[in-house]
This record gives structure tokens, sequence and C-alpha cells, in this order.
């Protein structure tokens, strides 16, 4: 049984043919990291933009054309 199992492997070992990759194994690896850097660095600049503006109070308008369910009935109120 092992002997046929490893003469199996060598017979598929021998088969194989490999093909030259255009740049080094490393450059994809830098590639990928640079541009997953990248992605978090532009990420990283959205993270204060929220902070930068005060808070201001939400104007209801009571001429609105559509229902506003937001108002939790604020706006009817005299």
């Amino acid at each position: 049984m092992l002997y046929s199992l490893g003469s199996a492997v060598l017979a598929t070992e021998a088969v194989e043919h490999h093909t030259e990759l255009p740049m080094p194994a490393i450059a994809y690896g830098l590639i990928v990291m640079g541009l997953l850097l990248l992605l978090m660095l532009i990420t990283v600049s959205f993270a204060n933009v929220r902070n930068r503006h005060e808070a201001v109070e939400e104007h209801i308008d009571p001429h609105k054309q559509h229902a506003n369910n937001h108002d939790h009935g604020e706006a009817n109120r005299h």
C-alpha cells in the first residue's frame, strides 16, 4: 500500500510543469500591503470629519409634503 502511494506521488511530481512568475513572489505581497496601507490611510483621514462641525438643532418644517415620522409628534404640538 505504501509502495503504491509513494509511486503515485512521484508520478504526479514528474508530470507537473512550473511556469515563471512575471515578478518575484515577494513583490506581490509588497503591492498588496501597499494597497491596503493606502486604503487604511484614506479611512483614517475621514475619522475626525464628524467632529469638525458643531451639532445644530434639526429644523422642523410644518409644511413638508411627506409624512414625517421622525419628529415623534413634536411638529404638531402648539
